[in-house]
C-alpha cells in the first residue's frame, strides 16, 4: 500500500509540475478566467472610455436646487503653463445622462441650441458660486471669475452637479475688471464643433477635457 501511495503521489506530482495542472482541477471545475474580474469597462459610469470612469448626473430638472459644495479650504487649484486647472478630488467631472452619442443631433448639436434651455439660473449659480469660491480659497473679484462646468454643457456636461462645477480664476496676463475670459471657452467650442462634424466621439472629448483642459485638444489631434 506504501508503494502505492508513492505512486499516485508522483502521478499527481508530475501533472502538476510537468503538465501545468491546476489544483481546482482536482476538486471540481475551473473557474472562468473572466470570473470575479472585472472587464475594462465594467464599474464605469458613463464616458469613461480609455481614462478614469466620469460619473453621471441628475441630468436636466424642471427646477435646480442650490448644490451643497465641497468644505471650505478643502480644494485646491493646479496650475499648467499658469493656467488654472480644478482640483479632481473636489471636480472631478460630471455629464448628462440626456447626452449620448446616439442623439447628439437632437442635443448638443441641434440647430437652435442646447444649453439656454438646460442651464441653470443665475439664482441658484449665484449662491453655488459663493459656496465654491469658500471651497477653492478663492479671494479674488467674484466678478472676474467664471462659475464653470468643467465638461461644459455644449460637451453634455451635467448642468448642476457639484462636480461639475468649479470657480475657474482668471488665466495669466488677465486685466483687472474685464470680466470672465479665459482660454478654455475656445477649447470648448473647438471640442464641440468637432464632435457635432464627426470628428472625435462624445467620449473622447468629454474624457480629454476632464483629464486636462489645456491638452485636450492636442490629445485628440485637433490643434
Amino acid at each position: 500500500m506504501p508503494s502505492t501511495c508513492r505512486a499516485a503521489s508522483i502521478v499527481v506530482l508530475s501533472c502538476l509540475l510537468l503538465a501545468g495542472c491546476k489544483s481546482t482541477s482536482l476538486g471540481g471545475a475551473a473557474p472562468s478566467p473572466s470570473a470575479g474580474t472585472p472587464s475594462a469597462a465594467s464599474g464605469e459610469s458613463g464616458a469613461g472610455g480609455a481614462g478614469r470612469a466620469i460619473a453621471v448626473g441628475a441630468g436636466p430638472q424642471k427646477k435646480y436646487t442650490v448644490q451643497q459644495q465641497p468644505a471650505e479650504g478643502s480644494c485646491h487649484y493646479r496650475y499648467e503653463k499658469g493656467e488654472p486647472l480644478e482640483d479632481p478630488a473636489c471636480t472631478p467631472g460630471a455629464i448628462s445622462p440626456a447626452v449620448t452619442q446616439a442623439n447628439l443631433s437632437s442635443t448638443i448639436c441641434r440647430k437652435g441650441g442646447y444649453t439656454s434651455g438646460v442651464r441653470p439660473s443665475t439664482y441658484v449659480t449665484g449662491k453655488e458660486k459663493k459656496l465654491n469660491a469658500a471651497s477653492y480659497g478663492y479671494t479674488g473679484a467674484m466678478g472676474e471669475a467664471e462659475y464653470d462646468h468643467l465638461i461644459s454643457l455644449q460637451l453634455g456636461g451635467d448642468p448642476n452637479d457639484p462636480r461639475n462645477l468649479w470657480v475657474e480664476p482668471t488665466d495669466p496676463g488677465h486685466k483687472a475688471s474685464q470680466g470672465v475670459n479665459n482660454k478654455k471657452d475656445p477649447v470648448e467650442t473647438k471640442l464641440h464643433t468637432a464632435v457635432c462634424a464627426g470628428k472625435v466621439t462624445l467620449t473622447a472629448a468629454q474624457q480629454a477635457i476632464v483629464t486636462d483642459w489645456t491638452t485636450a485638444l492636442s490629445r485628440l489631434g485637433l490643434g
